[in-house]
């Protein structure tokens, strides 16, 4: 009788060779993936030191994403990138073409509300007029470096999280992308049917300029302190010495002290150039306090204090600097909650419906069927996990893994 096969001798010498040609395989990726790190690295260095830093936010989500790919060779398949980030380029898109919105819409924008509210909940006080009353000096003190670098972070942490996220665990990057697309498509929702002027723009125009609710007056490009009686905020009085007696955006004035004047302009440049009505809800607000509780549970204990403190860092600057009223950030946190809220509802009840099945056929007693697919979902979990390790599927199946 012929037996066909390898000889058991055979089958040892075969398996070890395939070992050490795999290991081989892995230890020449982990070489190109280093390496492919360290010329991405020099060149994100090199970008930075001749133009500056990345606070746009399509050169960012290129660093990002070039890091990525580098950062999976040898690990995953690079097109994950593509794919999987795909979302973040639409939110861009969407937002830029959100500026028109309240235009076509034709809403009229909310000028007086929103600092009625304010002096409703601060007695009186318009919790902008009264920081820089007080805090204001004629050129910008040493902690208006955290100030700007605190506002210019919304334009970069939430990428960066998602980056980290997406390499470490991509169960945890899609709950978070998912709660990111969602929070930024509410607010631009609401934006485009309740435009709202910020601090800095109500301080720059009159009652009489503003009247019929328009996006986008000519008083809004006119110089800071021009309005006759300081605009729709009034007028400070108890002021520093040397400082301005009217209210200012001071969002970027902190880079004046690190002397990245360029730095400074590029981001007066970018925000000229988004929805200048997009005040409610506070999406900077908004969005730290999202990335503060979606990591909470996910960071080690002495870690929590400090995402509570760039919340309120957040919230601090922005009113500060004339960037939103304290009822924006109200309604940003309060959206931020719905969103999160609704979302692990939603996820709860997907997970319940995938529980169910299994529940009934334990009752009726059918095994078979349970039992088919308990199989099926293990099957799933090796596709699942073959997305971010091409040899997961071998290595449940007892075949050697092949890197790459």
């Amino acid at each position: 009788m012929t037996r066909t096969g390898p000889s058991p001798r055979q089958s040892e010498t075969v398996e070890p060779a395939a070992v050490a040609a795999a290991q081989r395989r892995r230890r020449r990726l982990t070489a190109v993936r280093w390496t492919a790190l360290g010329i991405w690295l020099a060149v994100v260095v090199f970008r930075t030191w001749t133009t500056g830093l990345a606070f746009n936010r399509e050169l960012l989500l290129l660093y990002i994403c070039t890091g990525l790919i580098a950062a999976s060779i040898g690990r995953r398949r690079v097109l994950l990138v593509v794919r999987d980030w795909l979302p973040f380029a639409l939110i861009l898109i969407v937002y830029d073409l959100s500026r028109g919105a309240a235009t076509l819409i034709g809403r009229p924008t909310l000028w007086t509300v929103q600092p009625a509210v304010d002096r409703w909940l601060f007695f009186g006080h318009e919790p902008t007029v009264w920081l820089q009353e007080h805090l204001k000096l004629p050129q910008p003190p040493w902690w208006e470096v955290i100030i700007s670098t605190v506002y210019m972070s919304f334009f970069i942490l939430p990428y960066v999280v998602a980056g980290v996220l997406w390499l470490r665990n991509r169960a945890d990057w899609r709950a978070f992308v998912v709660r990111f697309v969602t929070l930024s498509f509410v607010s631009l929702i609401v934006y485009a049917i309740v435009p709202a002027a910020p601090p800095w723009a109500a301080a720059r125009c009159t009652a009489a300029q503003v009247a019929g609710g328009p996006s986008n007056p000519d008083c809004m490009s006119a110089a800071a302190g021009s309005a006759p009686g300081d605009g729709l905020l009034g007028a400070m009085h108890a002021l520093q010495p040397g400082a301005h007696s009217y209210v200012e955006r001071l969002s970027t004035r902190g880079f004046d002290v690190l002397h990245l004047h360029a730095a400074s302009a590029l981001l007066d440049e970018g925000q000229a150039g988004v929805n200048q009505v997009a005040a409610i809800p506070s999406l900077h607000a908004a969005l730290s306090a999202m990335v503060a509780v979606f990591l909470w549970t996910r960071v080690r204990r002495r870690w929590r204090p400090l995402l509570a403190a760039y919340a309120l860092t957040m919230a601090f600057t922005l009113v500060y600097a004339g960037e939103h009223y304290v009822f924006d950030i109200l309604l940003g946190w309060a959206t931020a909650a719905i969103v999160l809220v609704v979302i692990s509802r939603l996820e709860r009840r997907a997970l319940d419906r995938r529980a169910h099945p299994r529940s009934v056929d334990a009752l009726l007693g059918a095994a078979p069927a349970q039992s088919d697919r308990a199989t099926l979902d293990h099957e799933d979990q090796i596709a699942q996990a073959a997305d971010d390790d091409p040899g997961v599927a071998g290595r449940q199946q007892g075949i050697p893994a092949r890197p790459g």
